[in-house]
């Protein structure tokens, strides 16, 4: 079993560090990593655990974590809290050089011991928490030295992460507890490669560049949080009460450490404004017990005593303590949650991000990087001025009109929470992580299958296996480690995820990685796994052979051949782009004949125009190099307005291929790499297959999920089209492929129309007059680029029109006399005289308002 070590500074068993440890552990966890945590307790003095065994810790963590700690700490010389504390103020503060051969002497022992115990638990993966400031210079330096080591002895990459969540322009810089800008005695971070840093925003990353320049492996993860809504359910309805706490009272909440820095002082103040309200502080009353008797002493003297509730350390938010009460049964009572904090202390402010994500208000200082993280991305709440030492009135005034009114409460909350999933959800951890921590890349895999995924787990493991069982040309089985597969879940509610590591499980040597795409849509997550693809692929070591990036889909199925065929036609061409052959089963379609004409008629104009022009991706099977890929900033993504609403652009796999042609590159039809295609994209859909609605209407490219639902019955005898309905659904597959195989190649690249195939398929004086045709049609429209979505719509529809006759003829004479004729015109350019039909053409191909040109030409594709 893969194992993540993590290791936190912070001496204590519930904090912002730790909590955001069991965040990004549990993504670990999920991908079956067995997880381990060392609290500190060894490593930081201030917090007074020095070598203290741990008691009853483990009740506040979930049941998949277990701690740990480096053994035999306590027996190495000269290693104890006094000597973190005496190095931190000589060798820190002072910067006196004294300590320097007791301090070296400490880290070659604790690095010994920090290898020792990796190598005990078989660590695949390290996450360090706040390790750069200087609060044990002693551990720090050890760490950094076991990192190299233990990555030498076990041959591995970046295998370790180090997020620093506070350095020392961020914490405390005004009482020089790190020393003074630029920290000469604090040692910067190192440029390893076993080592990737990061940071929780932009400021810091700017500000750790300016520090330590030589850094080239180090990116921004921001907080994350659970955005499940904070609700009274029976299981915590009893909160308030066993606080003593009236349930019609508004409740401040306080979630935070009971040390000086935080100021609760300030919350104190706020209740004594507001006599209706009430406190609940929930921190370990233990860690400064002189602050707590501050405290409670000034409560006495405010006289809010008998409102204000001290209630000990709760269980973290991630965490489920049965014993007593966690973060989450606050969040569900609070009316808002306070964050009064010192001005330069913080640096994220977790309890503002956990408020938020779990439906409730708050208010806080403006400290210093409040608006960095919060308050520049507009979150809305009372914010107190940074130069205000106690709540002013103006403040209070501010609370006590939010605490009044359930709507305004419940209107920025709802605000704050749509704005966190954008900026915090977990699934920005996901995808860097997928990024960062993946196995490398064997050096031999030159293919990386991209397959999006949505709630496929019944359909998978047939995927998996066929893609796990490919054959190369000579027939042999395809050796795993020349290619990989990458599975893109896009939010699966199902066993998507489970099916898809069951299967990895039961195949070791199939190389299958799984990443996540939370923006909901297929275009979005093919355009995710082929990024990640190409990226991770640049580590792997320089070859010659070219890397090729391929998509699949879910819901299809490859011949054994597939990719075999696809990889060797790709080396065979050197084309941009390979296009797989497409195909339903003719036997599916057996007692539909009607239907099965159509559709094999457009198979036949495609085999016949790919095999000439080279046609254009699918998303259902094709290859790209790699390179290309980039050139041309890979996939994007395009939104239109569907009832009100953005929607991501169905078509990206063609709008691609558009954007690589017209970059000059080329693409090629490789026949013998076949894809079947799932007949339920026609036999769920056959409403909008016939009326050409299938993907969308009126410009918008979209297609429903044709997926059947759990309690639908299939008909026991498909039934057949009518012969207008199967004459009105050829129509529409004809208009849609004949603008897209016969004229977009050629308007993409003019050039094409003197190349000998296209040239016999046109003959010669066709293929002149489309080419000034074009020429006159690019000149009056001042268009110079053609990829940019449906900027090639309008000239290809015209040239649809103007040349529809003469076209057909050409389909006719190659594919077959059943081609037949070109579909009747659009009533309103039937009755156009033939003198100024170019005319109104180019008026029907433009119209933006309604839409009538795309819905002609049936918006996107049929069969």
């Amino acid at each position: 079993m893969t194992t993540l070590w993590g290791v936190s500074f912070d001496a204590t068993p519930i904090s912002g560090v730790v909590v955001e440890f069991v965040k990004t552990a549990r993504i670990f966890h999920d991908r079956g990593y067995r997880v381990l945590l060392d609290l500190g307790y060894d490593i930081k003095a201030d917090k007074h655990a020095f070598h203290r065994p741990y008691r009853d810790e483990s009740r506040l963590f979930p049941d998949w974590l277990e701690l740990a700690r480096v053994d035999g700490l306590d027996r190495i010389p000269g290693y104890h809290e006094a000597f973190v504390a005496d190095v931190l103020d000589d060798l820190v503060r002072r910067g006196d050089p004294v300590r320097s051969a007791e301090v070296d002497a400490v880290t070659a022992a604790l690095a010994e011991a920090i290898v020792a115990a990796w190598e005990e638990h078989d660590v695949t993966a390290v996450l360090v928490e706040n390790g750069t400031l200087p609060e044990n210079v002693a551990y720090t330096r050890a760490l950094r030295r076991a990192v190299e080591e233990y990555g030498q002895r076990r041959g591995l990459g970046r295998y370790v992460l180090w997020r620093d969540h506070d350095l020392m322009w961020q914490s405390e810089p005004s009482s020089g507890k790190y020393g003074t800008d630029p920290w000469p005695a604090v040692d910067p971070p190192t440029d390893s490669p076993y080592l990737h840093h990061l940071v929780l925003h932009d400021e810091a990353l700017r500000r750790t560049r300016q520090w330590a320049p030589q850094l080239t492996a180090i990116d921004v993860l921001p907080n994350t949080f659970s955005h499940d809504r904070a609700t009274v359910t029976p299981g915590n309805r009893d909160f308030r009460r066993d606080h003593g706490i009236p349930d019609d009272v508004p409740l401040i909440a306080r979630c935070t450490r009971i040390i000086p820095q935080k100021r609760i002082d300030r919350d104190l103040h706020l209740i004594a404004a507001l006599p209706d309200a009430w406190l609940f502080v929930a921190g370990d009353p233990t860690e400064s017990p002189a602050e707590h008797r501050r405290l409670t002493g000034l409560a006495a003297d405010l006289g809010v005593t008998d409102r204000v509730v001290f209630g000990g350390r709760l269980a973290p938010y991630d965490a489920e303590d049965p014993a007593g009460w966690s973060v989450r049964d606050l969040l569900a009572h609070a009316t808002v949650v306070s964050f009064l904090t010192s001005y330069d202390y913080e640096s994220y402010g977790n309890p503002i991000g956990e408020a938020i994500a779990a439906g409730v208000p708050y208010l806080t200082t403006r400290y210093a990087l409040y608006d960095t993280v919060y308050g520049g991305k507009g979150f809305r709440a009372p914010v107190l001025a940074a130069a205000a030492d106690l709540p002013t009135a103006a403040f209070v005034a501010e609370v006590a009109a939010l605490l009044r009114d359930p709507d305004a409460r419940a209107e920025v909350a709802e605000s704050n929470h749509r704005l966190s999933l954008r900026h915090f959800d977990r699934g920005q951890a996901e995808r860097l992580l997928d990024r960062l921590l993946l196995r490398p890349m064997n050096p031999r895999t030159t293919l990386s299958v991209v397959l999006p995924v949505w709630n496929e787990a019944a359909n998978l493991p047939a995927v998996l296996d066929s893609l796990a069982h490919q054959r190369g040309p000579d027939g042999a089985p395809l050796d795993h480690a020349g290619y990989e597969v990458v599975l893109v879940d896009n939010n699966s509610t199902d066993d998507t995820r489970a099916v898809a590591r069951a299967f990895a499980a039961a195949h070791p040597t199939f190389q299958l990685e799984i990443i996540t795409e939370p923006e909901q849509g297929v275009s979005c997550a093919r355009r995710a796994g082929m990024v990640f693809a190409s990226q991770r692929s640049r580590g792997r070591p320089a070859g010659d052979e070219p890397f090729h990036l391929v998509s699949a889909d879910a819901d299809c199925r490859v011949d054994p051949d597939w990719l075999g065929e696809l990889a060797a036609g790709m080396r065979e061409t050197k084309a941009a782009i390979g296009v797989c052959d497409y195909y339903y089963s003719a036997a599916h379609f057996a007692s539909r004949p009607r239907l099965w004409d159509a559709i094999s008629r457009t198979l036949r104009c495609r085999a016949v125009t790919f095999a000439i022009f080279g046609g254009f991706p699918d998303g259902k099977g094709f290859a790209v190099d790699r390179d290309a890929h980039d050139r041309v900033g890979g996939i994007e993504i395009f939104y239109q307005l569907r009832d009100g609403r953005f929607v991501n652009h169905l078509s990206d796999d063609w709008d691609f291929g558009i954007r690589v042609a017209a970059a000059g590159e080329d693409i090629a039809y490789l026949p013998r790499s076949r894809v079947e295609i799932n007949p339920r994209r026609v036999d769920h859909a056959i409403d909008e297959v016939i009326t050409g609605r299938a993907y969308g209407a009126n410009g918008t490219i979209v297609m429903r999920d044709i997926r059947p639902d759990a309690g639908d019955v299939e008909p026991a005898e498909p039934v057949d089209l009518t012969e207008d309905e199967a004459r009105q659904a050829w129509e529409f597959s004809i208009k849609d492929f004949t603008p897209k195989n016969t004229i977009l190649p050629v308007l993409l690249r003019p050039a094409r129309l003197a190349e000998e195939p296209v040239r016999e398929f046109f003959g010669p004086d066709l293929a002149d007059r489309l080419g000034r045709r074009i020429a006159e049609i690019l000149d009056e429209m001042r268009v110079t680029d053609l990829s940019p979505i449906h900027a090639y719509k309008t000239p290809a529809y015209r040239l649809y029109f103007e040349f529809a006759d003469e076209i057909f003829a050409r389909l006719r004479a190659t594919v077959g006399e059943d081609i037949g004729y070109p579909p009747p015109l659009p009533p309103c350019l039937a009755e156009v005289p033939p003198e100024r039909f170019r005319e109104f053409v180019r008026y029907y191909c433009e119209d933006r308002e309604s839409g009538e040109a795309h819905n002609y030409f049936g918006n996107g594709g049929v069969f």
